[in-house]
Order: structure tokens, then C-alpha cells, then sequence
């Protein structure tokens, strides 16, 4: 009984419970619907906000949009109408442009129409006077004329006497001066200078044998010499003779002297050629040294650089046609003295420049420009005096005189060149080559004289004005240098002088 009671007391529990339960959830659920749904409307109603702020966001840059687009829109039309404006106000001013050069243009065929009846009008005038002149005078025209001409040349005659008689008295007031300058240009037009050498220097050997110890396996020796020396040895098949090729004199001696002195020894490797070579060098600078002091004691110039001592030495070495440059520097100096002495110049500055006339060749070889401005320069760097550097500068009239003394050295270089046996040259060949000179010049259109001058070394060409303009005679000269350079042989450098002149001459009386 107590069980079956217990059961069922237990039974009515469980389903209380389970009502209890059921119940609980479905307020728990009714509870959750709700909240849900409150959510869901609050979102909704946020949602709803938003959508109408953007809209309104997106309505006001519809607006800002707008109105921009209508600003740039005006402002387009604005600028559309303007440049319609500024064309139009082209158009017009074109138009009054037009209209004022129909204007012009009717006026001046109108001035023409009035210049050609005035033309008629005075020739016919001037005809009416003609015949009335003959009728009055009793002359026709050609009767006249030649009256007129007849008094004209009468009159000419006249003023030609009196041209005469004033440049005759005016001949005879300076003729002293005059000869004197007619002089000096004669002689300096016989001045002749080259700067040709001769490159080679020959050297005997006691026997062929030599020339294979020379030359040393696989050619070491020789190439040793020609390094220490800076000169070209050539070893030909001519018997017992070696060959020395370089441009530089100097070098060419050192060598020359270090091969005799090798060839003494006849120990010849490539140690022993530079100890002789060194040996050789300082020889022949000694030789140069002590060269040119006895020019300068021998010429009277004291007190000269030792640089420029030095440089006259180098001289010594140097030939042009077959003279010696330092032999003929010092025969110059002396020449130039005499004649300075002469006309009254200053004798200590012409025999200064006649002995440095030529101090530029003794490195022309290594310096570029002609040996004249070259001495002219090392003159100047070692502080002698300025009428020097012009004697220098100026000996083949390269620059203008400055001084008295620069033309009695250039007169003194031309007689000791120039003089019987001086040089080498025959005068077949002097001749050919100014000739050569004056047919290249006479072949350009337009020459119509050319002369051959300071022993070739220039050019005067004298061309006819009407046919030959400044520019032209720029082009013409540097034509003529061109066709010098590809056709002739020559030493030194030729100038070329192209002459337009145009004169017209009147006298007041």
C-alpha cells in the first residue's frame, strides 16, 4: 500500500513537473519572440534612418555637382564669347587693313600715272630747250659737245701740269728720305730665309761584322739604342754604313757620338748602350754649353741666360740648306751691328737680335708656330729687351715693326743667307718655286697680278674689285693656301696676302 502510493505520489510529481516545465519554456520562448522582434524593429527603424540620410547626402552632391558643372559651363561661355568678340574685332581691323592698302594702292598708281607725265613733260621740255639753244647759238648739239670737251680737256691739261709740278717739288723736298726707303725695301725684298734640315747622319763601321753585333740577338741592342736616344738606326745593305734618322739635331748627335763610342769599345748589350748613351748626353750638352758661350764672347753679347746660352748651342747642330744656324746667327749679328752702326740705330740692340734672330729653331721641332714668334717668345720669357723680342718677332715680317733694329736684322739675315755660297740651293730651283707659287696664284678667276715675295715665303696677289668682293677675297685666299699645301714642296710656311683695293681720287683747288 505504501509502495503503490509512493509510486503514484512520484507519478503526479513527474507530471507536475513536466507541466511545470513545458510551461516555463514556452514563456522563455514567448519572452525570446519578443525580444527578437523588438530588435528587429529597432534595426529596421535604424536602417530607415540611415537610408534617409544618405539619400539626403546623395541629393546634396547631386546639387554641388550640378551647380559646379552650370559654374564651368558659364565659364566656358564666357570664354567662348569673349574669343568670338576678339575675332570679330580682328576681322574688322583686317577689313580697315584691307581697305587702306586698296587706298594706297590706288594712290600710288595715280603717283606713277603723274610721274610718267612728268617724265614726258620734262623730256619734252628739255627738247624744246635743246632746239631753242641751237637756234639761238647757231650750234647743233654735237658742235657743242665737242666744244665743252675741247675746254674740259684744256682745263685738265692745266691741273695735270700743276699735279706734276707740286709732286715733282714734293719728290725733290723728300727725295733723300725717299731713297733711303727704297733702299731698305729692296734689300729686305732679298731676304731669304729656310727652315729645311738635314734629318739623317751617317755613321762608318771598321767592317759589316758590326752591324750584326748592333743589331744583338733577336734585335735587343738596336732597340735598346733607339730607346735611350729617341732616333731610328737604319741598317741597310750599303757596306760598312750605319744610318741615324730623327728630326731632332741634338738627339741624332747624342747618338751619333754614343755609337762611335760603342763601336770603339765593342762591348755592345743593352746595359752598356744606356751607360754610353747617358755619357754621350751629358757630352754634347757640355759641347752645346761651351758652343754657345764662344758665339756670344765671339759676337760681344755678355750677360746672356744660361737657358738662352744653352739654346744657341743647340745651333750648332742645326743646318738649314746646307749653312750652319749658329755660324749664320753669328754672321748676322756682326752684319747687323755694322749697319745699325751706319744709320745711327742702336748698335748693342741689332747685334743682340741679329745673333737671336734665330734661337726658335732650336726647338721648332718640339714647339708648334714659326721659329720666329717661337724665339720671339723664349726671348720674352727670359726678360731681354722689348726692341729684341720685336728684332726677333719681327725678322720675317710675321708682326709689324716696333723698333728701327727690326729691319736691319731682317736686312742682315738676308745677306748672310743670301750671299754667294751660303746655301745649297741652285738658282734654277729658287726660281721654279716662286714661279710654281705665282701660277697658282694667277689660276683662280678674279687675279689679276701676283708676286712671289721674301724668297717664297709669301704670296701678294692683287685682284680686280669688280670681280672679287671682301668675302670673296677671304675665300680666294684660303682656296690658294689649300691648292699651295696639295701641290708643292716647301720649308717653313708661305703667307698668302690677297689685295682688294678700290680707289677714286679727287683734288680741291
Amino acid at each position: 500500500m505504501d509502495v503503490a502510493v509512493l509510486t503514484a505520489v512520484a507519478l503526479v510529481a513527474i507530471a507536475v513537473a513536466a507541466v511545470v516545465g513545458f510551461v516555463a519554456r514556452g514563456f522563455w520562448a514567448n519572452q525570446a519572440i519578443k525580444a527578437a522582434q523588438e530588435k528587429a524593429a529597432r534595426i529596421v527603424a535604424e536602417a530607415r534612418t540611415q537610408q534617409k540620410d544618405l539619400i539626403l547626402e546623395a541629393k546634396d552632391e547631386k546639387l554641388r555637382l550640378q551647380h559646379e558643372a552650370d559654374e564651368e559651363a558659364r565659364a566656358k561661355r564666357s570664354e567662348l564669347s569673349g574669343l568670338e568678340r576678339r575675332l570679330l574685332t580682328r576681322d574688322e581691323q583686317l577689313d580697315q587693313r584691307t581697305d587702306m592698302l586698296e587706298q594706297r594702292d590706288r594712290k600710288l598708281l595715280d603717283r606713277e600715272r603723274e610721274m610718267d607725265r612728268s617724265r614726258e613733260e620734262v623730256a619734252k621740255a628739255r627738247q624744246e630747250q635743246v632746239v631753242a639753244l641751237e637756234r639761238v647759238s647757231g650750234l647743233s648739239q654735237e658742235d657743242a659737245k665737242a666744244i665743252l670737251l675741247d675746254e674740259v680737256r684744256e682745263d685738265a691739261e692745266q691741273d695735270a701740269v700743276r699735279l706734276t709740278r707740286a709732286i715733282e717739288r714734293e719728290a725733290r723736298e723728300g727725295a733723300a728720305e725717299k731713297a733711303r726707303e727704297v733702299i731698305v725695301t729692296a734689300m729686305q725684298r732679298v731676304a731669304a730665309d729656310h727652315t729645311a734640315e738635314h734629318t739623317v747622319t751617317t755613321v762608318h763601321l771598321p767592317s759589316d761584322e758590326m752591324k750584326g753585333r748592333i743589331i744583338g740577338r733577336e734585335g735587343r741592342n738596336i732597340r735598346a739604342l733607339e730607346q735611350a736616344t729617341g732616333v731610328d738606326l737604319i741598317i741597310d745593305d750599303t757596306p760598312e754604313t750605319v744610318v741615324l734618322s730623327g728630326f731632332d739635331p741634338v738627339r741624332r748627335e747624342i747618338a751619333r757620338v754614343a755609337l762611335t763610342k760603342l763601336i770603339a769599345d765593342g762591348r755592345i748589350h743593352p746595359g752598356r748602350i744606356e751607360e754610353v748613351v747617358a755619357k754621350a748626353r751629358a757630352e754634347v750638352d757640355l759641347v752645346m754649353k761651351q758652343a754657345g758661350e764662344q758665339v756670344a764672347y765671339d759676337a760681344g753679347v755678355p750677360g746672356l741666360p744660361p737657358e738662352i746660352v744653352k739654346l744657341l748651342g743647340r745651333l750648332k747642330f742645326r743646318t738649314s740648306y746646307g749653312q750652319n744656324v749658329l755660324l749664320h746667327s753669328l754672321e748676322t749679328s756682326r752684319i747687323a751691328t755694322i749697319i745699325a752702326s751706319e744709320l745711327g740705330a742702336d748698335p748693342t740692340v741689332a747685334k743682340m737680335g741679329g745673333l737671336l734672330h734665330d734661337i726658335g729653331k732650336a726647338v721648332d721641332h718640339e714647339v708648334e708656330g714659326p721659329h720666329a714668334s717661337i724665339g720671339a717668345q723664349i726671348a720674352q720669357r727670359h726678360g731681354l729687351p722689348i726692341k729684341v723680342v720685336n728684332s726677333i718677332a719681327a725678322h720675317h715680317q710675321e708682326v709689324e715693326y716696333a723698333c728701327v733694329e727690326a729691319p736691319i736684322v731682317q736686312v742682315a739675315d738676308a745677306i748672310s743667307a743670301s750671299r754667294p755660297g751660303a746655301r745649297g740651293e741652285s738658282t734654277e730651283t729658287y726660281v721654279k718655286r716662286l714661279e710654281d707659287l705665282q701660277a697658282i696664284a694667277g689660276s683662280f678667276a678674279g687675279v689679276d697680278r701676283s708676286f712671289a715675295v721674301q724668297a717664297g715665303r709669301e704670296v701678294r696677289i692683287l685682284v680686280r674689285p669688280d670681280e672679287i668682293d671682301d668675302l670673296s677675297a677671304g675665300h680666294l685666299a684660303r682656296d690658294i693656301v689649300k691648292k699651295i699645301e696639295e701641290t708643292l714642296t716647301y720649308p717653313g710656311q708661305i703667307k698668302v696676302t690677297v689685295i682688294r683695293e678700290t680707289r677714286s681720287v679727287e683734288y680741291a683747288k
